[in-house]
């Protein structure tokens, strides 16, 4: 077999590079598709996950019904969603979304529940209600494992999406679906690679938006200091209406548990 063969002809056919089959254009729908699931997904998941974590209630139910649902086969939840729903997007958007959504549930609820609880005693001592507590201070220690729940829904969801060509949609399945359709190979493995170079590039980009979101140790401090600043301002309480002075908002407080 002629891979790199197959690629030139892949890269090298003019259809390819404009018009409605062009990699772009293919790439665009596919990255569509996938921002749309997991749009729906985040909707739904997170601010559920970060209640779940907060409270503490029900997290073994859900890390047990989040287990369950990604053994779900997604086709099978496309035939399902055409039985139900009829062809056009409903029918790709409810399995990638019920893709999606397990990871980035599961991670919230970790991810805030992991919080200090020497920091979240903190911040209801200086006078912040559980909303303030749980949006100063549990989701920016949450942020690098949200962002890596994110970041696994993203990767299963853009290498999922080519089940968009089983009900005649476009993105980067048309290739592959296409391809064995007519036996072309060259579009075949074409497509399957952009897929996993797709895959890899949304990879690396949130590993490092992960990195990020991970500061080094004096920024957790500064986010401490802001939370009782928010406190001394607001009268002994937020629930006056004062506002916390947004000194570093990606800063991580579960790091540590009091400064020098």
């Amino acid at each position: 077999m002629n891979w790199l063969g197959w690629l030139h002809d892949f890269f090298a056919d003019p259809a390819h590079r404009s018009g409605p089959d062009s990699i772009v254009h293919r790439v665009l729908e596919h990255l569509l598709f996938s921002a749309e699931a997991l749009g729906l997904a985040a909707l739904v998941a997170l601010p559920l996950g970060l209640l779940i974590g907060y409270s503490g209630r029900g997290l073994f139910l859900v890390t047990a019904l989040a287990g369950v649902a990604r053994a779900l086969p997604t086709l099978g939840l496309v035939t399902l969603a055409v039985l139900l729903a009829g062809v056009g997007e409903t029918a790709v958007l409810l399995p990638l979304t019920a893709l999606a959504a397990p990871p980035m549930l599961v991670a919230a609820a970790e991810g805030v529940r992991g919080t200090d609880p020497d920091v979240r005693d903190a911040a209801r001592g200086i006078g912040l209600t559980h909303p303030q507590t749980l949006l100063r201070v549990c989701v920016p220690a949450a942020a690098p494992t949200l962002l890596a729940g994110v970041r696994t829904a993203s990767v299963q969801v853009i290498a999922t999406a080519t089940v968009a060509a089983y009900v005649g949609l476009g993105g980067l399945g048309r290739y592959v679906i296409d391809g064995l359709a007519t036996r072309n190979y060259p579009t075949t493995v074409g497509g399957a690679l952009l897929v996993v170079l797709l895959a890899v590039a949304v990879q690396l980009l949130f590993a490092l938006f992960v990195r990020l979101a991970s500061p080094p140790g004096a920024r957790p401090v500064r986010a401490v200091r802001s939370a009782r600043a928010a406190g001394s301002a607001g009268g002994g309480g937020a629930s006056a209406g004062g506002s916390a002075p947004d000194d570093d908002p990606a800063g991580s407080p579960a790091l540590v548990k009091e400064s020098p």
